[in-house]
């Protein structure tokens, strides 16, 4: 599969001086201090140390921040709220309502709308989208394409690239018609390789009953992004994978293809691209393909499938897990599995990838009673981190090596976030008005709707914090917070008075503000 090639970093040049006191021979001794340090350097940079890189000043950047942030005249005050009946979601100081036809800047201390859309049809709901973000130190064909910009995917098989500023539909492109139904973006590599998978393919009741074989079960299409260019089409069907497939799925160049048995299967993509890619297309241009006379990507006939897998590729990997739960992530390469048993639901197992050797404390069993499973993942920092996450606490956990054994991995708690709940006691024996004693049957569960959990999502974005809540009647609200300084003369104003919260109306949405 195609990827965009890493750009060389040339090394440090040498000053004519340097040069000339290099051939000098007893005048280079004296300076063998400096060549030294030049050495170090050197020895830095080959293992990715710079001086001057993006990741240093990012880092002191961070470094300040958090200093800011820990003074204790420093609060995160609610400057405005709003609420809304469907999903809010949030990426890089964008708010998006209403399935993205309404964006708010998040970065004001008054909601500030950057554009509304008007309503759209059911025929055009925005199935899924993605943030795209432009490559730096490229020069892109468009200057629009330097400027980030929301890929969304509709119900009619429409890939739409919109401006984020102004959801101005910048490009289009036709996926397939009526036969294949696209429903999900993801990434294979981030910001640089995207996919878009189909729902599975069901054959009508009569058609089963009828005798007829369903073939084809998942289509993916692979695209570069900015600019947006087609990799290819490929068809995921049971005469290679076999009947037993219930999804896919495409990361970091790997193919995963997971079973109803429990099992799932990793395969090297890129292989499969270039093994069984039958001819390359380009978006825009004519093609004439199984008779079929078009333009590629453009309606009515969409993208051709021009990688054709004929033959079972090599297997990677296989493990077997419950409900197909399967991780990879942390250095070295780890995996997290349930054990295929149903009794095991709501254990992890931690192991290694190389050797499928089971971590040291690599059993996570978090051993609470809820509706809701408690759920882990690696952290997407890649800082190897594990994050298990359950209805009133959070845990922290981290990969390291055993102490005299650096063949093996243990994992170790870093920190713990627990919920502050008020501590209820809960009688099983109680007695009514009348007199009458009443036994419970059961215990309080750890996620009892009289008690707060954690199902909420937090954003952190500089000196912005984000609070977007899902209440119980399917409400959505979203919470602005902005990081300000607390001075006395402030919290002598605050005691006397009670400020009072200010209702507006913007694009026919109300705001809540202070």
């Amino acid at each position: 599969m195609r990827g965009r090639k890493p750009s060389l970093r040339r090394g440090p040049g040498m000053c004519p001086r340097a040069a000339a006191s290099a051939a000098g021979g007893s005048r280079a001794a004296s300076r063998a201090p400096g060549a030294q340090n030049v050495c170090r350097l050197l020895a830095r940079r080959a293992h990715g140390f710079y001086a001057r890189d993006a990741g240093v000043a990012h880092r002191k950047n961070l470094g300040l921040l958090r200093e800011i942030m820990c003074q204790e005249s420093m609060k995160f005050k609610n400057v405005w709220t709003t609420h809304s009946a469907s999903p809010i979601a949030y990426e890089r100081g964008r708010i998006y309502l209403d399935n993205y036809q309404c964006c708010i800047s998040s970065i004001a201390q008054e909601p500030r709308i950057l554009y509304q859309k008007p309503k759209c049809s059911k025929s055009e709901k925005i199935e899924d989208a993605l943030l795209l973000e432009c490559p730096l130190g490229e020069m892109l064909p468009s200057p629009s394409d330097h400027k980030s910009s929301l890929i969304v995917l509709t119900v009619q098989n429409w890939l739409l690239r919109l401006s984020a500023d102004s959801g101005e539909i910048l490009e289009k492109i036709y996926l397939a018609g009526s036969c294949c139904k696209f429903r999900y973006l993801s990434w294979d590599t981030p910001q640089e390789v995207m996919v878009v998978k189909s729902a599975q393919n069901k054959l009508p009741a009569a058609a089963r009953q009828a005798g007829i074989q369903q073939s084809a079960l998942f289509y993916l299409a692979v695209f570069q992004v900015l600019p947006l260019s087609f990799i290819g089409k490929v068809e995921i069907n049971t005469k290679i994978f076999g009947n037993s497939v219930t999804d896919v799925a495409v990361s970091n160049g790997i193919l995963i293809v997971m079973h109803s048995i429990g099992l799932v299967r990793l395969y090297n993509f890129q292989a499969i691209s270039e093994q069984f890619m039958e001819q390359p297309f380009d978006l825009g241009h004519e093609f004439n393909w199984n008779g079929q006379v078009g333009v590629v990507g453009k309606y009515p006939f969409g993208l051709p499938c021009n990688i054709k897998i004929t033959d079972t590729p090599p297997l990677l990997f296989e493990a077997s897990s419950l409900e197909n739960a399967f991780q990879i992530g942390g250095y070295p390469w780890h995996y997290i599995i349930t054990p295929n048993k149903k009794k095991h639901k709501g254990v992890f197992h931690i192991c290694s990838l190389k050797d499928n050797a089971l971590a040291k404390n690599g059993i996570q069993d978090m051993k609470c009673c809820s509706l809701e499973p408690d759920w882990i993942y690696f952290h997407p920092d890649m800082s190897g981190r594990i994050i298990h996450v359950g209805p009133n606490l959070i845990k922290v956990l981290k990969l390291k090596e055993v102490k005299n054994n650096a063949d093996q991995m243990e994992i170790a708690e870093d920190f713990t976030i627990v919920a502050n709940r008020e501590n209820c006691v809960n009688n099983t024996v109680t007695v009514t008005a009348s007199g009458r004693v009443v036994k419970k049957r059961y215990n309080l569960l750890d996620d009892d709707p009289e008690q707060e959990t954690f199902s909420h999502e937090v954003y952190f974005d500089r000196d912005l914090v984000l609070h977007v809540e899902q209440k119980p009647n399917r409400r959505f609200s979203c919470y602005v917070y902005q990081m300000v300084r607390d001075t006395a003369e402030d919290d002598e104003c605050s005691s006397h008075e009670k400020k009072e919260k200010v209702f507006c109306k913007k694009g026919g949405r109300i705001f809540e503000y202070i």
